[in-house]
Parts: structure tokens; sequence; C-alpha cells
């Protein structure tokens, strides 16, 4: 596992903390995704499931701003962390 990937996913994990730190961000969250408090622990180090906590924290910019905020980081880092994890690339057919 490469650097790039190593900080997506602290990314990620920081991302994880935040998201339950908002008790009705996290019931959101794990309406939409189906996950219970225990993924939330058994799954905090796959780099699957920080995926898709980022990707729920993209669907909105205001939690974008929030997050980003919060952490002193600029959006594109955010979005930056995304590609790296997998399903974060996009194909190209051409």
């Amino acid at each position: 596992m490469g650097a790039e990937q190593d900080h997506a996913e602290t990314v990620g994990l920081t991302a994880l903390a935040w998201v339950a730190g908002h008790e009705n961000l996290l019931d959101v969250f794990m309406g939409s995704t189906g996950a219970g408090l225990d993924d939330l622990r058994e799954r905090a180090q796959d780099p699957d499931f920080l995926a898709s906590v980022l990707d729920f924290i993209l669907m909105d910019d205001a939690w974008v701003m929030e997050f980003c905020d919060a952490h002193d980081m600029a959006p594109e880092a955010l979005i930056q962390a995304r590609a790296a994890l997998p399903g974060g690339v996009q194909t190209h057919w051409t």
C-alpha cells in the first residue's frame, strides 16, 4: 500500500469519526448504507467502507465544507482522498 492510500485511509477514518460525532448525520449515514454500530467498529480499517464514508460526505456541499473547515483541509484534498480509495478512479473508455 502506498503513501497516498495510507493518507486517504487516514482521511477516511477522520471522516468516520466526524460523522459519528454528529448524531443526526450518523443516523442518516447508517440509514442510507444499512451499516450498524458494529459495522462502524469492525470496518473502520476497511478501505471500501472508508470510501463509502467519503462518498456520503461528498453528497452534500455543506457537509464537505463543515468537515474540511473542522479539519483545516481543502475540499480538493477530500476529493483526492476519495480517488485514492477503492472505486475512486473513474474509468475512461476512450
